[in-house]
């Protein structure tokens, strides 16, 4: 894709959607941390039904360890990987304990150093809860990246820096939600929906699928 048509194509996007928001319910940056810490290999939707009920007696790095390794694994159980994604939690949130006074940090650095937060959890965090100008590279991203001609790569961190490089300054900020959207729910694995697509008119995908037969 041009610069001209990268722009077109967020600008569609951005008319659509002018304040696109993560589908993950949060009310604090702890609790967005747990929610992404827990959603890899998981829907927002199955993560969104355990942290409703675990939310609700523990929502702190200091309530999390009180409640205990068992306890937390009965509140997440529905979630894939539950187990592991448990201890990661439990240790992440001893770490913020000791080591921040309970605070998420602000810096990847910080963040990365965090069990079970790798580069693309803390991307979301620093965007979602940060505003800073992030590219959390997931499967849909990816795809998305690579079919539209957006930002071609290999490789999700390739991606990121192609994302980085391409898309404009005004809509740095959310076009990780832009495109994860659009990859969920229109430019889909299987068969895009390019005609539903806003954008489908500036992404260099060819040919369009024109209807749903």
């Amino acid at each position: 894709m041009t610069p001209a048509q990268i722009h077109a194509f967020f600008a569609a996007l951005q008319a659509a959607n002018p304040q696109p928001q993560t589908e993950l319910e949060y009310t604090s940056v702890f609790e967005l941390l747990t929610a992404v810490l827990l959603s890899a290999q998981a829907t927002d939707v199955g993560v969104n039904k355990a942290t409703r009920r675990l939310f609700l007696v523990a929502n702190t790095p200091q309530a999390i360890i009180d409640l205990g390794p068992e306890r937390l694994e009965g509140y997440i159980k529905t979630i894939g990987l539950y187990r592991s994604k448990a201890r990661h939690l439990m240790a992440t949130c001893h770490i913020l304990v000791e080591q921040h006074g309970g605070v998420v940090p602000r810096t990847r650095e910080a963040l990365e150093q965090l069990p079970g937060v790798g580069r693309k959890t803390a991307n979301v965090v620093l965007n979602v809860a940060f505003g800073q100008p992030t590219m959390a590279v997931d499967t849909h991203l990816f795809r998305v990246s690579n079919r539209t001609g957006l930002a071609p790569g290999k490789t999700p961190l390739a991606v990121e820096k192609q994302l980085l490089q391409r898309v404009p300054t005004q809509y740095a900020v959310d076009a990780h939600h832009w495109l994860i959207l659009l990859g969920r729910y229109v430019c889909q694995a299987r068969k895009p929906r390019c005609w539903e697509c806003v954008a489908a008119p500036h992404c260099d995908f060819e040919p369009k699928t024109l209807s749903v037969k």
